[in-house]
Order: structure tokens, then sequence, then C-alpha cells
């Protein structure tokens, strides 16, 4: 079957389908989770369509697979109630709760999650269009990212459960939480970059109030009685609803205490602007980025084009951690392009259900007409799509497109696609490309192709004060999960990490008395009859 067939014939009638990978019935939400209830829902609706579309006889049509609730400000402002009196300035019964009764929760509702491994990773293909295999990866990631932090806490915990002295004063540091969260995920990986900013909020004894990403939604929902019989009344709020509506007069308030959002810039700006008094606001951002390979003179082409595909393309590109600009020395420019376009062209596409599938269709609805937008532009301003078939496109579908030379001035250039287009730009000198680097809005991470160590070298001291993250001869990615994933500038505010993140989502607190025989007495007296959560010389294994 040529090209042509193929694409016009990747979208399948719905009886086709195999049987496994069916939705038995739409997902019609009518509930949401606040205040430890499950309340009824009667009012507006998002309609939720699948990026697969389905033959129908009236031409090709996005499956409905479902519905979610839009609330108003009048539910976001009950449940931003009930986790500030969840929370009751610190003295709510989860704040104070030990650590080892909040991390039993927290294995609980690991355990009734996993029970819901199947209904979870359907309704992430056919929410976002993420294949099978990687569904499944990212349930199971989730699940280890919470035994991660468990663990983590755990270590954290012992370290904490001894004494300090110093200058006649005697103290014992632990980390106490910081109150109410409002936790935003992205659409592409809907439940793992939601959860490794959620757990350890939850875990560390802030209270929640948790907005699922607008695409990615509907699998959260086999979740929430799972938050609801694990946790406390009021300790995870879900809102629902237009965030341009909702969100303002939460933060507004000024009851938000910390921020935790996986998005945009320009949309977290906005929102710490309208918090009251934004030196109490905590800010946990992942945004965004436009992440660059550099390839030199004396890279292995064989292996930058390896990476790049990998790194470009993974999940369309719908990932912040993707290679999103690709510099290549002019020398190895030709055929650097020639086996890029061989192996795009080698790369499978169809449906998320389909074995060995990479390239699938993609869940925002603009975004094939904005990517048309971003080639059109770097063609009329002197650039090419160098690959056979780069950019076709049917409905929801956009096979990739590697466009050459980019240059200044492009929209490839500077945006950050978050697509199928692979921008390539020629450099002669290798300080064009750290000067990108310097000039970039984004700071996030940065890939080197050599074999050369005193030319790695030379690159690493000035990028590691660009971004946060310098991959040699490999992508750009956020794991292993207990390395720090940050940024610079507009890419991102605060760690992530399994063990960043616990500190993120905490601070450090102490109890200090001056070191005497009455206090020694005081003190031991607490310790031994179990009477604090906090002072205490418990050893969590």
């Amino acid at each position: 079957m040529n090209f042509k067939d193929q694409i016009e014939s990747i979208f399948i009638d719905e009886q086709a389908i195999p049987e496994e990978f069916r939705l038995e019935r739409e997902v019609h939400q009518r509930e949401y989770l606040s205040n430890g209830e499950m309340h009824s829902w009667n009012g507006e609706v998002h309609e939720v369509l699948s990026p697969v579309c389905i033959k129908t006889a009236e031409g090709l049509k996005r499956k409905v697979i479902g519905s979610y609730p839009l609330c108003d400000e009048k539910e976001a402002a009950e449940a931003l109630s009930a986790a500030v009196a969840a929370y009751n300035n610190g003295r709510g019964e989860w704040p104070t709760m030990s650590v080892a009764d909040r991390i039993t929760c927290v294995e609980k509702f690991t355990h009734k999650i996993i029970e819901k491994k199947a209904e979870v990773v359907k309704l992430l293909m056919w929410e976002i269009g993420k294949s099978h295999g990687d569904s499944v990866k990212e349930f199971d990631r989730t699940v280890e990212y919470i035994y991660a932090t468990i663990d983590a806490l755990k270590d954290l915990d012992r370290q904490s459960s001894k004494f300090s002295i110093e200058q006649g004063i005697v103290a014992q540091i632990r980390r106490s939480p910081l109150g109410v969260v409002l936790c935003m995920g992205p659409f592409n990986y809907p439940l793992n970059e939601t959860f490794t900013t959620l757990i350890p909020a939850l875990i560390m004894g802030n209270t929640l109030l948790f907005k699922p990403p607008k695409h990615g939604t509907l699998l959260h929902y086999p979740l929430l009685t799972a938050f609801r019989d694990c946790f406390p009344k009021g300790v995870v709020n879900t809102i629902y609803g237009r965030g341009n509506k909702i969100i303002p007069d939460l933060m507004k308030s000024g009851d938000i205490n910390v921020l935790t959002l996986i998005g945009s810039s320009k949309v977290a700006n906005e929102l710490k602007k309208l918090h009251p008094k934004v030196n109490r606001l905590r800010a946990i951002l992942g945004l965004d980025a436009k992440n660059a390979a550099i390839i030199t003179a004396k890279a292995d082409i064989k292996l930058s084009v390896q990476e790049t595909v990998l790194g470009s393309l993974s999940f369309n590109g719908q990932r912040c951690t993707a290679l999103k600009i690709i510099f290549v020395h002019r020398s190895l420019a030709d055929e650097f392009l020639t086996e890029l376009s061989d192996a795009v062209s080698k790369l499978k596409f169809g449906m998320p259900w389909e074995a060995g599938v990479s390239l699938t269709p993609l869940p925002e609805p603009h975004k094939p007409a904005y990517l048309k937008d971003c080639i059109s532009d770097a063609v009329e301003k002197g650039a090419r799509v160098i690959n056979e078939n780069g950019g076709a496109t049917n409905e929801s579908f956009v096979f990739p497109a590697i466009v050459y030379p980019v240059s200044k001035g492009m929209k490839l250039y500077t945006e950050e696609q978050f697509g199928p287009v692979i921008p390539v730009v020629p450099f002669d000198d290798v300080e064009e490309t750290i000067t990108y680097l310097i000039e970039s809005t984004h700071g996030q991470q940065v890939s080197i192709f050599s074999n050369d160590d005193e030319e790695i070298a030379k690159l690493i001291d000035p990028l590691v004060n660009q971004v946060s993250r310098v991959n040699i001869n490999c992508q750009c990615q956020r794991g292993p999960d207990v390395f720090p994933f940050t940024g610079r500038k507009d890419s991102a505010e605060g760690t992530l990490s399994v063990i960043d993140a616990l500190r993120s989502f905490s601070i450090r607190s102490l109890v200090a008395t001056k070191l005497n025989d009455s206090n020694k007495h005081l003190i031991n007296e607490i310790v031994d009859s179990n009477r604090s959560n906090f002072l205490s010389t418990k050893y969590l294994f």
C-alpha cells in the first residue's frame, strides 16, 4: 500500500476496532469529589472527543467517548473551603497526622488505583491518542513513582528522627506542610505528570484542589472513589470547569498556599499575579521548553539520527522534554538530513492499539492547523520540507515534517511547536548554538552530539548555566525520577524529582530548647509518651 492510501485509510470503521481495545460504553461523568463526598452534577458538561476518528456515512468524525462536568465558581469555592477546613491552619487531621499514618493512607490508595489499571489505560489511549504500550508504561511508571516517593519520605523521616545539639541548644528538625495546594497537570502525561506533583504534595500533609487537564480528564474519574476512601474528608477535592472561569477567584481568595502547574509560562504568570500576597505563594511549575540538539562536525551521525528521532517524535513530539530544534554542523547537514528522512519514513503510524505504532493522532483539535501554519511560515521564508510526505495530514493525524534550513525570524526557530515537526538549523561555528541558547527564553535541557572530549568539555561549561540538564550523545528526558527535573528562565520554577518534590511541598520546621536538666526531662517525657507526632524518635522501616 502506498503512502497516500495508508494515510487515507488510517481511520477505520468502529466495528473493525479490536474488541479488547473498544470502549464498552461512553463515560459520562456526572460526579465530582468535594469535602469527602461524591456530589452529583446536573449542569453544563463538556463533550469529550477522541483524537481517533471513526468512519461514518457523513465522513470521518472524532469519536465521542464521554463527557464531564463544567462546574461554576460556586463549586470551586466550596471545594476550596473544604480544603481550607481540612487543613485548619495546620491543625487538621491530615497535616498533624504522623508520617507513618500518611504513608499508610497513600499505600492504601495505590492498591486501589492498581485495580483500575485496565480502565485508566484504555481511557488514556482514547482521550489523548497515546499508544497502548506507552499508556501502560505511563500507568506503571506512576505507580513506581508513588512507591519511590514513599521510600524517599521514609529516608527523610529517618534522618529527621534524631536530635541536633549546637551551642547549648537541642533541636529536632523536620519538614512540615505548606497548606492548600492547587494542582493542575498537563494533557500529554495526564496521569504521571499530575501525580508527580499531587502525590508529594499530599504525602507531606497538604490538602488539595485538583483540576484535571482539559484533554485527559475522564481517565481520573475511576480514581475518585479511591481518593475519597483513602484520605480524610476535604483532603482531596476535584474541581472541573473552564480554567479561565473557575481559577481566578481561587487565586484571588489568598487561600491557595501552593500553585503547581505544568503548562505555559504565560498562564502561570497570570495566575500568580492574581494572588493578593504573592510572597506567601509558593509555585512549583513545569513550563515551556524548546530543547535543542547540537550535532557537531565530530558527531556520530547514525547515533545522532537515532536519538533525534526518539527525542523529537516520541508521543508525536508532545513532550516538554522533546527535542524541538536541531542544530547540525553544515558539513554533516546533507548526510544527516538524508538519514533522518529515511528513519522517519520507517516509523509506523496508525491507531493507538496497533502493535509497534510510533505515530498516532493528536488530541488538540487546533494542532494540525497550527503545525501547517508553522511549516508554511518557514517555507515562505526560505526553508523547505525535506522528507517525502512531511506534513501530510488526515483530520487529527499529522505525518512528521523535517524542515530545513530553519533560521531566525521563522516561527519554528523560537516557538515551541509541541508536535511532529523537526526544525533543522545549519551552523558553521558552535558559538552560534551557544548564542541561541543564551538568547532563548527557554532553559530546560540540551543534547550535545560529539565524540570529541575536548569539544564536549568546552560546551558543557557555558551550557550548564543556560539549561538545567546537558545530555551527551542522547536525547533530552526527564528520568530517572530520582534526578533533579527543573529548568531556567521561563521553563520551570522549583525542582521536581522524587526527593526534591518532597522538599518543594514542605518547609523545614524545628522544635528547639536550651539544653538543661529540666528541658531534657521535658523532651524525654514527650518522646517516651508518644504525645507528639512531630517531636518523635520513632524510626520508620
